[in-house]
């Protein structure tokens, strides 16, 4: 087991400790440093940058934005929340989805394009939502859609 370290960023080699996590399996931590975002106690954080320090692997953030803290979704797997990037209409749901693990997860926030409601999708960011312990994908819509028979979800 790793040890997982969320750094807040200072400017030039300046960090403060923020958050850290004592053994947490490698699947984990590598999908939540794919995700461009973490949100933790009402404060959303863009990722600066990540290392491997000996067996400490460290995600450098920035403040991005704060908001109130969001409830906990009730749920016994690993969500993925499919988002349209719409800022204007509280970024709507396209999907949500219930997956067994941390690599699952990573099948779709690792991937350029997605396929949902029968239409192609480009990523935008994707987020690793600690308050309400879900995943967030954000995408926008390509314009391409699918022929009938494809298969999407």
């Amino acid at each position: 087991m790793n040890r997982l370290e969320y750094r807040l960023w200072l400017g030039e080699e300046n960090y403060r400790l923020l958050y850290f996590y004592e053994s947490i399996d490698l699947p984990q931590i590598i999908a939540w440093r794919e995700c461009e975002f973490f949100v933790k106690d009402g404060v959303t954080y863009r990722q600066v940058s990540s290392a491997l320090e000996h067996d400490t692997f460290v995600i450098y953030v920035e403040e991005y934005e704060r908001g109130p803290k969001e409830a906990e979704v009730d749920s016994n797997d690993l969500l993925l929340e499919v988002r349209e990037l719409d800022s204007e209409n509280g970024h709507p749901v396209i999907a949500t989805l219930e997956l067994p693990s941390h690599l699952d997860v990573m099948a779709y926030i690792g991937n350029s394009f997605t396929y949902f409601q029968g239409k192609e999708w480009l990523r935008d960011s994707a987020e690793i939502d600690e308050d309400r312990k879900v995943y967030v994908l954000y995408v926008t819509a390509t314009g391409f859609v699918m022929e009938e028979g494809e298969t999407n979800r």
